[in-house]
């Protein structure tokens, strides 16, 4: 106790009270662990940053690959996160298309504080797919598109994430990791057998050949999808399957931050296959895809998908914001 004791009937008097009050009456100890756990400054995320991030992107056109789009692109990002993270490196192989084709591949990694073990890695791919197969009107098929919401949006979110742990020092380190030919697989349009794995190509190439020998993550977050105006991120299917606690995590963090109408609670079970299926299943690292999923109506993914209206005035500050705080939230209350 930290009361001065002066007589000894003040002393057993308050040695009775303690008993009656803490031990005598059989009640459980607390698990209260928010005890004496340190108050977390979490910095602010801008969404008007990561716009301009978004916005940069889709001002080089279509970044599909063997393009010069994705060349001008390439050097953008490469310079961008270079004045926020001092170590970034472009891992560039060739990888071959479902048609044959070899397509140039460039998956770019920007660490933070790489000496540290104890680290995770946020993702996204920055490629945008060469033909707009879903879009309504089939004139546009064969119409690369533009990508704002379907890769741009998660690249932008990554690169003021960049900006913030330079300004705002996390205790962890921290990979971003943006992969490229994510968007090439098979058409609606191709006729043949069908080809899960003609997706996802350098994350698929990352997998097999990370960028550090023996490299280690205690979990990854993929973002994909994360830009569009009332976006829902229900709890997709793989991840709940290979790293449940992760997405517990992120969407505690969601609730934390007040973007639950965002982070919906709920499982509609659809496993997507995407970057973090690979990575998964190779690498096995435990790894979730926050992804806009439409809780109604017959299709699964945002109107704009694979359309040639996923340009940037689909893009919302807001979903940006909402998507940007969460991940902030989870970085600066990882230990």
């Amino acid at each position: 106790m930290k009361t001065k004791i002066y007589l000894l009937l003040i002393a057993a008097l308050a040695a009775y009270t303690l008993f009656t009050s803490c031990g005598g009456n059989n009640k459980k100890p607390t698990t209260d662990t928010t005890i004496n756990k340190p108050i977390v400054n979490i910095p602010v995320f801008n969404e008007d940053s990561a716009y301009a991030f978004v916005e940069q992107q889709v001002k080089f056109g279509p970044r599909v690959p063997n393009t010069p789009a994705q060349t001008k692109c390439a050097d953008y990002l490469v310079s961008k996160l270079k004045t926020f993270l001092p170590n970034v490196i472009v891992q560039e192989t060739k990888v071959k298309a479902y048609n044959g084709k070899m397509l140039t591949c460039k998956n770019i990694i920007a660490s933070f504080k790489p000496e540290l073990n104890n680290r995770i890695f946020l993702s996204s791919h920055w490629d945008s797919r060469p033909y707009a197969d879903n879009d309504p009107d089939p004139k546009n098929h064969n119409t690369p598109i533009d990508g704002a919401n379907d890769g741009a949006s998660g690249v932008g979110i990554l690169i003021e994430i960049a900006r913030q742990i330079n300004l705002n020092n996390p205790k962890i380190g921290i990979d971003i990791i943006l992969f490229d030919v994510e968007d090439y697989g098979q058409p609606e349009f191709f006729i043949g057998p069908r080809n899960e794995d003609s997706w996802c190509l350098g994350s698929q190439y990352w997998a097999k050949n990370p960028h550090k020998t023996n490299y280690y993550a205690k979990y990854g977050i993929l973002l994909d999808m994360v830009g569009a105006t009332n976006a829902t991120f229900p709890k997709e299917g793989f991840s709940l399957d290979y790293a449940p606690d992760v997405v517990r995590n992120v969407w505690n963090a969601a609730f934390k931050a007040g973007y639950a109408n965002y982070f919906v609670d709920g499982n509609m079970g659809q496993r997507i296959t995407d970057d973090h299926l690979y990575i998964n299943q190779i690498i096995k690292i435990p790894t979730i895809d926050i992804i806009h999923l439409n809780q109604s109506g017959d299709h699964s993914f945002p109107i704009e998908w694979h359309t040639i209206k996923d340009n940037i005035n689909v893009i919302d500050r807001n979903t940006l914001k909402a998507v940007g705080q969460t991940l902030m939230t989870v970085i600066y209350e990882e230990q």
